[in-house]
């Protein structure tokens, strides 16, 4: 039989509890083999426990742990599923992705949204796809959740109380398992499997909203490496000096502290671009760097993953941000600032929304 690893992590699909008491991590491999012994009748499967926590405990230590962890393992079996709680599920396959470069096999995340141990669990179907997916998906990191495949990095939890949960807003799904199970063929191999594990947490996530008071964020910068802005649409927002609220002076001072500024969008489908509006075009001058329609969290993690590798040399870290790893980002999009910055405004161009 084919060998597949089966990691786990924690998170609901492993823990016990529930109304009116709350959900909490339990002894995980006795309910599994109980409540769907039928993966055993898929593959030979190997357990193992790496931790078992609540995904929201989840750090990058762990996942730099994790990634070596299967970096040593993964040569010795013919796929790998990993169980995670859903919370932070889509950053930990982000990071899995950057850090397992050209894995050997299918390296399968899952979860659930209800217990393996209740009647009405998803956990059982779940995990049976994942496994099916480890032996028959595309060898890239990857979720598997409610039938449907996704790219690790391209991932966003979408629902909290409903089973399709996840949804891949921007890359169309790896693939489908419904009474037939079918695959597309992912990534393609481009090198050795190499182990990426350093990462640079000293990173933060701002998130624009109205009424965002820029001396907040200008308070951060001596405490960051790095910056990943969600902008609105296209990368847009507020630079009117008048108002007070202009966050160009964040831009600028980023610049001449060194910490780099990536810019991603809050939709949730396409992604910036920095040339569109007069905004975006004055933090291009400044420095930033647009990320394309990388979600939030695969921005964050590769920009943790750039400083790592790339600490004092601006120009290979913008390359690495604006060159797809794994399948992250759709090329063709403007995401590298100009050669020098613009001391112009450029013209204010108008869209018909």
């Amino acid at each position: 039989m084919p060998r597949v690893l089966l990691l786990h992590t924690g998170g609901t699909l492993g823990m016990a509890g529930g109304r009116p008491s709350a959900l909490r991590p339990a002894a995980f491999f006795k309910t599994l083999k109980s409540r769907a012994p039928e993966l055993f009748r898929l593959a030979d499967i190997e357990l193992e426990l790496f931790s078992n926590l609540d995904s929201s405990e989840m750090q990058p230590e762990l996942w730099s742990r994790m990634a070596a962890h299967l970096h040593h393992r993964l040569p010795h079996f013919d796929g790998a599923v990993v169980t995670h709680g859903t919370d932070t599920l889509a950053y930990t396959a982000s990071a899995l992705s950057f850090m397992l470069r050209n894995p050997p096999c299918p390296v399968v995340l899952t979860g659930s949204q209800r217990p393996l141990g209740e009647i009405r669990s998803d956990a059982r179907l779940n995990l049976i796809d994942a496994v099916l997916s480890a032996l028959q998906g595309p060898r890239e990191v990857t979720i598997c959740f409610d039938s449907h495949l996704y790219r690790g990095n391209r991932t966003r939890k979408v629902k909290v109380a409903e089973y399709d949960a996840f949804d891949s807003p921007n890359c169309p799904v790896l693939g489908t398992l419904g009474v037939d199970a079918t695959f597309e063929p992912g990534l393609k191999p481009r090198g050795a499997f190499r182990l990426f594990e350093k990462l640079d947490s000293r990173v933060f996530l701002l998130k624009v909203y109205p009424g965002l008071d820029p001396a907040l964020p200008l308070q951060l910068l001596p405490h960051v490496r790095g910056l990943v802005l969600e902008a609105y649409g296209a990368g847009n927002f507020p630079i009117a000096p008048e108002l007070g609220r202009s966050l160009m002076p964040l831009f600028l001072q980023a610049r001449e502290r060194g910490v780099p500024v990536v810019v991603v969008s809050q939709a949730y489908r396409n992604g910036v671009d920095l040339s569109l509006y007069e905004s975006g075009a004055e933090a291009l001058a400044a420095g930033a760097m647009g990320g394309s329609d990388m979600t939030p969290s695969a921005a964050l993690v590769k920009l943790m993953q750039g400083l790592a590798y790339h600490p004092s040399s601006p120009e290979a870290l913008a390359r690495f941000i604006q060159t797809p790893i794994a399948g992250e980002l759709t090329v063709g999009r403007p995401t590298v600032p100009p050669p020098a910055p613009q001391r112009r405004r450029p013209a204010r161009r108008v869209r018909a929304e």
